[in-house]
């Protein structure tokens, strides 16, 4: 029962699908995170739905790609991108890592996230147009969206958090970080062999090396400019991953085509 319960605080947490609305605790709190790549692996779905119906009805690429491209903000309500919106006003003010951090609570949408919420949506919806669908490139896509996230609760693990972020502190207190994080550590090592096997030494490199080098830009980034980590810059982080990791196989399935 408390399996159930832990997916569906996960889900009720990181997506905006229908849930149970469950009281938090301690127990069902406790592998909350190392559920979280669950919802990727929905979010592949998602894109398989997308493609398989997108051909039966014969419908242009473009209407593809924007559905493809708007599929996780549906999927996921939303949340991750409110961090990336609001880490982008933050890093924007070149303010103190104190003013940074109050800049995160603004409710308030400022220019700066608008205007890099505008490019991230043209880009992302330019890279799904680009992307190649198959059977393959959707399972390594489906494992990107699950490698997204486990690094993404991975890390919110083990980063201080920073002074303020009340929910992240609740999900990173709440979580036997030991077995999480052991958890999530096998299952980035078991996307990263999917990635092999549905694209390729070449695609898995290009996505591992997108994943890490947004990690390692999330852990300076978070530890230098905020203080530590917090639930938006899990979030920014995530888009990013994301982001990186489909522009890394795009770039692969257009090399692949080259003469």
């Amino acid at each position: 029962m408390w399996v159930l319960e832990t997916v569906a605080v996960a889900f009720s947490m990181y997506s905006a699908l229908p849930m149970p609305q469950l009281a938090w605790n301690e127990r069902n709190m406790r592998y909350a995170l190392a559920v979280f790549p669950l919802v990727g692996a929905v979010l592949g779905l998602g894109w398989w739905g997308v493609c398989a119906l997108c051909a039966a009805l014969g419908l242009p690429e473009l209407l593809r790609g924007a559905l493809l491209c708007v599929l996780p903000a549906v999927v996921t309500g939303g949340i991750h991108l409110d961090g990336y919106a609001d880490v982008a006003d933050a890093l924007s003010s070149h303010a103190s890592p104190e003013r940074k951090q109050e800049i995160l609570h603004d409710p308030h949408c400022g220019a700066f996230a608008v205007i890099r919420l505008c490019a991230y949506f043209v880009l992302c919806f330019a890279l799904c147009c680009a992307w190649t669908p198959s059977a393959r490139a959707l399972g390594h896509m489906a494992t990107c969206f699950v490698l997204s996230r486990a690094l993404s609760g991975l890390l919110l693990t083990c980063l201080p958090i920073a002074e303020g972020s009340s929910l992240a502190r609740t999900f990173a207190s709440a979580a036997d970080k030991r077995r999480v994080r052991a958890i999530l550590t096998v299952v980035c090592a078991g996307c990263a062999v999917g990635t092999y096997l549905f694209g390729g030494w070449l695609i898995c490199l290009a996505t591992v090396c997108a994943a890490l080098a947004a990690s390692a830009h999330y852990i300076r980034t978070a530890k230098r400019q905020f203080g530590g980590t917090s639930g938006d810059l899990a979030g920014w982080f995530l888009v990013k991953a994301e982001f990186w990791m489909l522009a890394a196989a795009v770039a692969v399935q257009y090399g692949e085509k080259l003469p």
